[in-house]
């Protein structure tokens, strides 16, 4: 990494596991309760909800974004949202696909 607070999709590549059927995610940041993570699964997204809530910056490629019942086609410099708990995950993800992950906040979503 070249700089501590200027990452790139190669920075976070370069933490992702070496085996090749292993899940393509790394955090190349934490702090407090944020963590930044770069997620380029490009076959089958077996995600499941997680316990924080988080924002998806679709870095490069395209693919289509399930959130419960709702899906939404994305891509290059899109911005998802989805609260903690709640079921999504990615398909058709183009080779390039991409996507910074950015998750906050106190575990179970943002406190009342």
């Amino acid at each position: 990494m070249s700089n501590p607070f200027c990452f790139s999709p190669d920075d976070a590549r370069a933490g992702f596991p070496r085996d090749p059927a292993a899940m393509r995610f790394a955090y190349v940041l934490k702090h407090g309760t944020m963590k930044l993570g770069l997620y380029a699964q490009t076959d089958v997204d077996r995600q499941q909800p997680h316990a924080q809530d988080e924002l998806y910056v679709i870095a490069s490629g395209k693919a289509d974004f399930l959130r419960e019942d709702q899906r939404v086609a994305c891509a290059q410099g899109d911005v998802l949202f989805v609260e903690a708990g709640v079921v999504h995950r990615f398909e058709t993800m183009s080779p390039d696909f991409a996507a910074w992950v950015v998750f906050w906040g106190p575990e179970g979503g943002e406190a009342p």
